[in-house]
């Protein structure tokens, strides 16, 4: 019960600031016109919702992260698993490994688009997560909406994929969990249009579906860009 309630918090509370996001007290104002990860605007993001298929959850049965392969692999066998990759791209300041330069990044400084805060990054066991890598497109939200009938190679391509990725606030990613943007969109509203944006684009490529609710969150979000 407590669970239900707290997701219906979430969600009312997001429809709430939909609903007002023209307001430029934290709003769009603060969002540069229209380009996504992709560089895509939000007019042709808009229309590449509007082209994707709208259908229910699928249960969650059988779902496993292990489904979607080891966390994290080396896909693309430059000799980096993918979460260092990510930390390399996403941070800056970086400091690496001893004999594994530009590899195993040990430190850096991730400016973090989901709340605009400056997070000190420093590999160890109690403080590794304070940064985390999330999949913009949760991988069990995925498993939902088409990923289940995937072969394995095509979900592991999903879960390592630097377009489905970013390095952001620990304790934010984990607050996301599996949520779309019909219950969950970043604190910071500046980069609500260019995080649904690349969602979108991560939809298009992997073929996957929109609830109505997400498609609904989504289009409100992308008309106030």
């Amino acid at each position: 019960m407590r669970a239900a309630l707290g997701r219906g918090v979430a969600v009312a509370t997001i429809m709430f600031a939909l609903a007002g996001c023209g307001l430029t007290e934290g709003g769009f104002s603060e969002q540069p016109p229209g380009n996504g990860a992709g560089g895509k605007s939000a007019a042709a993001a808009l229309r590449e919702l509007n082209a994707l298929p709208v259908k229910g959850r699928a249960p969650m049965t059988g779902y496993d992260r292990a489904e979607f392969g080891p966390a994290w692999s080396d896909v693309d066998r430059n000799g980096c698993d993918t979460r260092n990759d990510i930390l390399k791209r996403d941070l800056t300041d970086e400091t690496f490994k001893k004999g594994d330069e530009d590899c195993t990044v040990l430190s850096g400084v991730l400016h973090d688009p989901y709340s605009g805060k400056t997070i000190d990054f420093k590999r160890g066991q109690s403080s590794s997560m304070a940064v985390q890598i999330d999949h913009v497109i949760a991988l069990a939200d995925a498993w939902q909406k088409g990923a289940q009938q995937w072969p394995e190679s095509k979900r592991k391509e999903l879960a390592n994929d630097p377009l489905n990725l970013l390095a952001v606030d620990g304790p934010l990613n984990s607050q996301k969990g599996a949520g779309d943007a019909a219950t969950w969109l970043p604190p910071r509203r500046a980069y609500w249009c260019t995080y649904v944006e690349r969602q979108i684009e991560v939809k298009v490529k992997y073929e996957l579906w929109v609830t109505s609710g997400e498609r609904d969150a989504m289009q409100k979000v992308l008309k106030a860009c």
